[in-house]
């Protein structure tokens, strides 16, 4: 949706794009409630084929229950649509803060309501969550002057282009779905233990993509699908690199400090009950492998975006297919001498193979966009990120050493290492003078300056 409303803007200014985005608001809501009530009349076959084994009051029950849930698909849509267009709008507050209402909804039900109402009400509550969501949306979507109207019309060139640009993006994410399912299936081969020590890893390392990552790719995609719809690419290509050397910053630090640190971190976060000693080793093996791939997701992420926002969503695909035959390729290479280890190591390599193979892509579609400024930024981040290493190992070494075992212990000596691991590569890539890094400090200063002149 953003690169085509970027599109719509330079072609036919704001007021285009309001229109084509109410246009989309009432295609998406009319098929939402075609949906509904097919669901609804359907509801009695749908709950038979998902759950073959309801009966009696608790076939009728689940019946019951996706019919009160079935609005939530449309106001999920509407959702969907407004968030697009306000970060179109390069406006983010709003979708960053349409969690706390969801999450609140809920969190009022379970404390107050959950006793009185049951599990029907919980059904409620989910439909509520997401009104909630677009309640937080409406002052940013007022603000960046948008007003519905009536707009119904299927012959939309636009709206064709969102539609035509859906099926690569669908099976792209199917594709990277699959390989999670051929890793779980191979890993179910070893001993016990392998999967969940794959899950576990993984989340571990999802959840540094999901905070850091995902956050600046949110931030960059709006602003990657402006610039190309300008008359040149020079602009796509300078938030390109941009892009690019702020993840380099960020993701090769956080491999090695994982790398480093997984022992303690996975011991912290997952280490008690029946999740034992046997576990944690078993998850700080492939939680190391995962890490080694962290920069190759990563940029494998950013560089797809960059080919969305070129209305290209055919060559993530297919990079999506390459990914899945080099991860089996490696699975069946590895599995033999690093048993998960190795199907961990595997999908690190594929992710990193395969974004090399969207920076040369990309090279061809868009011309030179001085990708050895970034090689350079990794190489000072690389080296202030392995002296940082050097000395939160030890340091770890020193702190687990002198104060003993114990939960709180072993946190406090994970975050004193963390801290001054950050610190220390924080300073050396301030001394390296690099851009990026002056970027966010004049950012910081102008933030804390207007925070000062209100007060």
């Amino acid at each position: 949706m953003i690169p085509v409303l970027s599109e719509v803007e330079a072609r036919e200014g704001k007021e285009g794009k309001r229109s084509h985005t109410n246009n989309l608001l009432n295609i998406v809501s009319l098929i939402s409630v075609v949906i509904i009530a097919l669901a609804w009349v359907l509801s009695p076959n749908i709950i038979k084929v998902l759950a073959p084994g309801f009966e009696g009051e608790q076939f009728k029950l689940a019946v019951l229950m996706m019919r009160i849930g079935l609005p939530a698909i449309f106001f999920a849509g509407v959702q969907g649509v407004f968030r697009g267009y306000l970060q179109s709008e390069l406006m983010f507050t709003e979708s960053a803060a349409s969690n706390f209402p969801f999450n609140f909804v809920y969190i009022f039900f379970l404390i107050f309501l959950s006793g009185i109402f049951g599990i029907k009400g919980l059904v409620v509550t989910s439909v509520l969550a997401t009104v909630a969501q677009i309640s937080i949306q409406i002052p940013g979507i007022r603000k960046a002057g948008f007003g519905y109207k009536y707009i119904l019309d299927f012959k939309d060139r636009y709206v064709k282009k969102i539609i035509y640009l859906i099926p690569p993006v669908l099976i792209s994410v199917g594709v990277n779905d699959l390989n999670n399912i051929i890793d779980k299936s191979l890993a179910s081969t070893l001993v016990a233990g392998s999967i969940s020590a794959l899950n576990y890893a993984n989340r571990l390392v999802g959840l540094t993509t999901g905070i850091f990552i995902s956050a600046i790719i949110t931030v960059i995609f709006p602003m990657l699908s402006q610039e190309a719809n300008r008359d040149s690419y020079d602009g796509l290509k300078k938030v390109t690199i941009h892009g690019i050397n702020i993840i380099l910053l960020i993701t090769i630090p956080a491999t090695i400090g994982m790398i480093v640190l997984a022992n303690p971190i996975v011991k912290i976060v997952f280490e008690r009950g029946a999740f034992d000693s046997t576990a944690t080793y078993m998850t700080v093996g492939a939680l190391i492998f995962y890490s080694v791939g962290l920069v190759g997701t990563a940029l494998k992420t950013m560089l797809g975006r960059v080919y969305y926002s070129l209305q290209d969503t055919k060559t993530p695909m297919i990079n999506s297919f390459i990914t899945i035959g080099i991860n089996i390729v490696f699975n069946f290479a590895l599995i033999k001498f690093m048993a998960h280890r190795g199907l961990a190591l595997a999908t690190s390599i594929s992710v990193i193979v395969t974004s090399v193979f969207l920076l040369f892509r990309l090279r061809k579609k868009i011309g030179a966009f001085g990708f050895s400024g970034s090689v350079k930024c990794g190489v000072k981040s690389l080296i202030a990120a392995t002296v940082m290493g050097v000395v939160v190992y030890l340091l770890d070494g020193v702190l687990a050493k002198n104060m003993g075992s114990g939960t709180i212990s072993e946190l406090i000596a994970l975050l004193v290492s963390a801290g001054v691991g950050v610190l220390i590569y924080s300073v050396l890539i301030y001394l390296f003078g690099m851009e990026e890094v002056d970027w966010v400090i004049k950012v910081a200063k102008d933030k804390l300056g207007k925070v000062i002149a209100r007060v």
